[in-house]
C-alpha cells in the first residue's frame, strides 16, 4: 500500500479506515500479496467474535482448577487465547487447524514435494490462510528489504566476549535493535489503541527479518574467527540463513526450511511463547517481549533441550557404539534409568503420543540420510526406549519428542556446534510468538494478572472446603 494512502488512511476513525482499506485492496488487488493489508482486513470481524465470545460464554466455566495443578506449573489450567496453533495430547500440533503433513503438503515450497516456506508458515500462522506463492513470494521480498541491521547492535555484541553463550548473544542483539521500536516511538507519540498492532506488526516483521543476519554474526563470530557471509536476496529466508552461516549444500537449505518451520510456534503454554504474550501484555514492544521470551527459550528444561539429546546419544555411541544390538541397547537403557538419570528426548508436557515433529524428521531422515550411523542409534531408541519407558509405569508419555532428532540431522549436515541449536530454535520461534502478538494488540487483549496464592492461603482455603462437606 503507498504511503501516501496509508496517511490517509491513519487519520480515520478505526471503522472508516477498515471500510476504506478494503475497498482500496478490492479496486487495486492489494490485498493479494500484503500481509499488512491482508490483518487490516480481518481485524474488524476478529475484534466482532471476541466481542461476541465475551458476550455469550463470558461466565462459562472453562474447567476445574485443583491444588496440584496450581503448585505443579500450572499444568493443564486453561488460561490464555492463542490464535496462532493448538496442541493436542494425541494429534500433536496444529498450526491455524492444520497438521504438519497438511502444511507439507499444501504450503508452497521452492520445488514440488519439497519441503514448505517458512514464509509461507508466518503467513498461515498471521491470518490463519493458506498462502499462494505470490503471497509468499511478496513476503519474502518484504522481508529482505527490512533486514538490514543498524551498525550500534554488532557493536554491542562485539563488546560482549566470544565464550558467551549464543543466546545470551542473540538476546543482548535484540535488546540493541530495540532502539528502532516503531510501537514505542508511536506510543510515545500518543497513539489510539485500536491501532496498537499496526505498529506492533512493523516492529515484529523488522525484527524476523533481521533475526538471520545477526543469529548468523553470531554463529560466525564465535566459531568461524569472525568471517562473516553476507546475504544472498537470491535465496529464500531459511536458505539465505543456512548461507550466512556458511552451509550451500541445497540438502542443507531444505533441512532448514523445515526445522524453521516446525518449530515456529507450539500453543501458547511453553515458556518462551508465554513469555513473550506475558511480557507484550504490559505493552512492552516486540523486541522487549521476544528478548524476555528467548530468556526463557535458553533454560535447559526448554529450549536447549535438543543439544542435551545430540550430547546423550553420542556418549551412548562412544560407551557401546553405533553398531549395537536391541539388546544391549535395551541393558544400557535400564542401566541409564538405575542410576537415578533421565533418557533425554522422550516424553512431552503435553503429548501423549510420538511427537509429529519428530515424525515428519524422521522422514526427512529416511529419505536423505538412511544409512547414517547418527540416525540409524536414533531409530533404535525410538523402538527401544518407549517399552522401557512403559513399563516403568512412572511415564505418562514415552513417546520421542522433536529433540529427539533435531540435533543429529543439524550435525549430519555439518552444524555440529550444539550450544547453537538453540539459537535456530529461537529465530523460528520468533514466527509463531509475534505472530500472535500482533492479534494480542489488534484485538485490545488486556494486561495478564493470575492470582498467586501462598502456603496459608491454600490450607485455609482447602480446609473450609473441608469444613463445607463435612
Amino acid at each position: 500500500m503507498p504511503r501516501g494512502v496509508k496517511v490517509l488512511l491513519d487519520q480515520l476513525k478505526p471503522s472508516h479506515s477498515a471500510r476504506w482499506a478494503r475497498f482500496y485492496q478490492a479496486s487495486t488487488g492489494a490485498s493479494n500479496t500484503d500481509l499488512r493489508a491482508k490483518i487490516a482486513e480481518m481485524v474488524p470481524e476478529e475484534r466482532e467474535k471476541l466481542k461476541a465470545i465475551k458476550s455469550k460464554y463470558g461466565k462459562v466455566s472453562l474447567g476445574e482448577t485443583t491444588v496440584d495443578m496450581a503448585i505443579g506449573g500450572m499444568r493443564g489450567i486453561k488460561g490464555m487465547l492463542w490464535e496462532t496453533s493448538l496442541l493436542d495430547p494425541e494429534e500433536g500440533i496444529r498450526f491455524r487447524g492444520m497438521s504438519i503433513p497438511e502444511c507439507q503438503k499444501k504450503l508452497p515450497g521452492v520445488k514440488p514435494g519439497g519441503e514448505p516456506l517458512p514464509e509461507g508458515f508466518l503467513w498461515l500462522l498471521a491470518t490463519g490462510e493458506v498462502p499462494t506463492k505470490e503471497q509468499v513470494q511478496a513476503l519474502s521480498e518484504d522481508l529482505k528489504s527490512r533486514s538490514k541491521i543498524p551498525g550500534h547492535v554488532f557493536d554491542v555484541i562485539n563488546a560482549l566476549p566470544k565464550t558467551a553463550h549464543p543466546m545470551t548473544q542473540l538476546t543482548a542483539g535484540v535488546m540493541a535493535l530495540q532502539t528502532e521500536s516503531e510501537f514505542a516511538k508511536a506510543y510515545e507519540g500518543g497513539l489510539h489503541k485500536s491501532k496498537y498492532w499496526e505498529p506492533v506488526y512493523e516492529d515484529s516483521m523488522n525484527l524476523i527479518a533481521r533475526l538471520p543476519e545477526l543469529a548468523a554474526y553470531i554463529y560466525r563470530r564465535i566459531y568461524k574467527g569472525g568471517d562473516v557471509i553476507g546475504a544472498d536476496s537470491s535465496l529464500d529466508y531459511a536458505a539465505n540463513f543456512a548461507h550466512m552461516l556458511g552451509f550451500d549444500d541445497e540438502l542443507m537449505h531444505e533441512l532448514m526450511r523445515l526445522y524453521l518451520s516446525i518449530h515456529t510456534d507450539h500453543e501458547g503454554g511453553n515458556v518462551s511463547a508465554h513469555t513473550v504474550h506475558l511480557v507484550g501484555s504490559a505493552l512492552s514492544d516486540p523486541y522487549l517481549s521476544y528478548a524476555a521470551g528467548m530468556n526463557g527459550l535458553a533454560g535447559p528444561l526448554h529450549g536447549l533441550a535438543n543439544q542435551e539429546v545430540l550430547r546423550w546419544i553420542q556418549d551412548v555411541v562412544s560407551d557401546i557404539g553405533s553398531e549395537v544390538s536391541l539388546e544391549q541397547l535395551k541393558d544400557y537403557i535400564h542401566k541409564t534409568l538405575k542410576s537415578g538419570r533421565v533418557v533425554p528426548g522422550f516424553g512431552h508436557a503435553v503429548l501423549r503420543k510420538t511427537d509429529p515433529r519428530y515424525i515428519c524428521q524422521r522422514e526427512f531422515a529416511l529419505k536423505h540420510l538412511p544409512d547414517d550411523p547418527m540416525f540409524k542409534m536414533v531409530s533404535k531408541l525410538f523402538e527401544v526406549v518407549p517399552p522401557i519407558l512403559l513399563a516403568g509405569g512412572k511415564v505418562k508419555n514415552p513417546w520421542p519428542n522433536v529433540d529427539a532428532h533435531s540435533g543429529v540431522l543439524l550435525q549430519y549436515y555439518g552444524l555440529k556446534e550444539q550450544n547453537y541449536y538453540t539459537v535456530l530454535f529461537g529465530v523460528s520461534r520468533a514466527m509463531g510468538v509475534l505472530s500472535q502478538l500482533i492479534w494480542d494488540r489488534a484485538l485490545g487483549l488486556p494486561i495478564e494478572r493470575p492470582k498467586s496464592m501462598t502456603f496459608e492461603y491454600i490450607e485455609n482455603f482447602c480446609k473450609s472446603k473441608e469444613g463445607m462437606t463435612a
